[in-house]
């Protein structure tokens, strides 16, 4: 069977968003243009990674090209969207391995969430080399979303994705760990329950 490509060239709209409440939420990468949607689930963590590396992609191309790209310093204001995710939301697959690259013809940022597998390997050489090859076959490999962004779009979906992140259960003033909203067992307390 031939890999699935969801490309999106430009889209018209690409976030990160969550479903679910603090504590529990499923983070999905989302990607709309041309009355088709596309979305992809994540960890928080690849969330929040992807994002940094993007603003980290594009800082270094506006300074490897003396500010002469198409890549703002900051998201702009005009492009902030707060908007939910499109519904339903429809998980095509779990995102493993996330990869960018900057197009400098095209002065695109390239965005590719390929979906989760389990590798069978009896070394670690063996498993890296099952990586590679995986990542190399463009026939058969596992379901890659690919998205193509302005700099400008870039921007603003990773100042989204940074705040979707960071809109997550307050921490606790002691220990810094997430608070439930039964509240949490504070190790700075000795294990005694602290209250929301």
């Amino acid at each position: 069977m031939s890999r699935q490509v969801f490309l999106y060239d430009p889209p018209d709209r690409f976030v990160a968003g969550t479903v679910g409440l603090p504590g529990r939420r499923t983070f999905f990468l989302q990607a709309t243009a041309g009355g088709r949607t596309t979305s992809v689930a994540l960890e928080k963590a690849q969330v929040e990674a992807l994002a940094e590396r993007i603003d980290e992609l594009l800082d270094e191309v506006v300074r490897r090209t003396g500010g002469n790209a198409a890549v703002p310093a900051v998201a702009p204001a005009e492009l902030a969207d707060t908007g939910p995710l499109e519904t339903p939301v429809e998980e095509e697959f779990r995102v493993g391995t996330m990869a960018l690259a900057w197009d400098g013809d095209g002065q695109r940022m390239i965005v590719e969430a390929q979906a989760l597998v389990e590798l069978a390997a009896d070394t670690d050489e063996d498993l890296v080399e099952a990586e590679e090859r995986l990542l190399q076959d463009e026939k058969n490999g596992p379901p890659m979303l690919r998205v193509r962004l302005t700099g400008t779009m870039a921007r603003a979906f990773a100042k989204r994705a940074l705040e979707v992140v960071g809109a997550g259960r307050p921490p606790c003033p002691l220990c810094s760990l997430p608070l439930d909203p039964e509240g949490h067992v504070c190790p700075r307390q000795n294990g005694y329950r602290r209250g929301a």
